[in-house]
């Protein structure tokens, strides 16, 4: 099937919760990253500068935008190259939103004020040439904070994904931490993103990092949004990881997969496979 032949919208009618829940009752509810980094780049035959990025980014969007549900550029590989870096960023966003497919930009961005309404602006704005479908961003200056990024995704009906219990082993240093009601920072971060989209029954623009190799996860049964889990794949984490972790939010689980992707590459038809084999191990429930 090409692109062309299967344009799943990624348009805004209606809310991001929606469109996920849409695209993967066809495609499944796999994530696939986008990680140019100097190793992958490298393995595929590429060179390390923008022009390998560029070549990478094409190869990506061609294998990727009618197979997986979503597909997430890591911002930082391409803000490595400077203003060309971003440019061929660019170009690999609006292709895959004409192909039809969701978007997630993984800038995990986190300021006050108009810094953050900045962000958004860049981010989830209709005439911006960043416009993702959604975009991660951190809570740790607090939940209130991130106002100004919710309030345009709730205008454009893009997501807002907001870092609660991550993969890295990092994480439970603060994620675990419990705040004045009791509750954990993660679980706070939950609570917080289904409150936003308890209006939205048939799912919210709010949505959450949780990892697939959490230990003690938060509760997602009320959350009614995305739940973006890394980890999956290299990291560890396997689909009995995503339905013990997600348990009745599975619909919205959606595991994300870059490293045992991308290495299939840089074949787009291998590329195409893999991500068809991964998937259907995360059909919609």
């Amino acid at each position: 099937m090409t692109i062309t032949e299967n344009r799943l919208s990624s348009g805004t009618t209606g809310t991001f919760g929606e469109r996920y829940l849409a695209r993967s009752q066809d495609l499944g509810r796999l994530c696939v990253g986008m990680d140019p980094h100097a190793g992958i780049l490298e393995s595929w035959g590429l060179s390390v500068d923008v022009s390998g990025l560029a070549a990478f980014s094409r190869v990506c969007v061609e294998a990727f935008a009618d197979t997986a549900c979503a597909v997430k550029p890591q911002v930082a590989f391409y803000e490595a190259f400077g203003s060309a870096g971003l440019a061929v960023l660019e170009q690999a966003l609006a292709a895959l939103r004409r192909a039809g497919t969701l978007v997630i930009a993984d800038a995990k961005r986190g300021d006050i004020g108009s810094t953050m309404a900045g962000y958004a602006q860049a981010w989830l704005s209709d005439d911006s040439p960043l416009c993702a479908d959604a975009v991660t961003v951190s809570p740790y200056l607090g939940l209130d904070s991130l106002s100004p990024a919710v309030e345009a995704g709730d205008a454009t009906g893009r997501g807002v994904i907001v870092l609660s219990a991550t993969s890295n082993p990092e994480g439970p240093q603060f994620q675990t931490l419990a705040t004045a009601g009791g509750r954990s920072v993660a679980q706070t971060v939950v609570d917080w993103a289904a409150e936003h989209n308890a209006v939205h029954p048939g799912g919210g623009n709010v949505g959450v990092v949780v990892g697939a190799t959490v230990a003690e996860p938060p509760d997602l049964t009320d959350v009614g949004g995305i739940v973006l889990m890394p980890g999956v794949g290299a990291q560890g984490g396997a689909a009995d990881d995503i339905r013990r972790i997600a348990g009745g939010a599975e619909k919205w689980a959606s595991p994300n997969i870059s490293r045992s992707v991308l290495s299939a590459g840089p074949d787009v038809g291998d590329l195409r496979r893999a991500v068809e084999d991964a998937s259907g191990e995360f059909p919609q429930v």
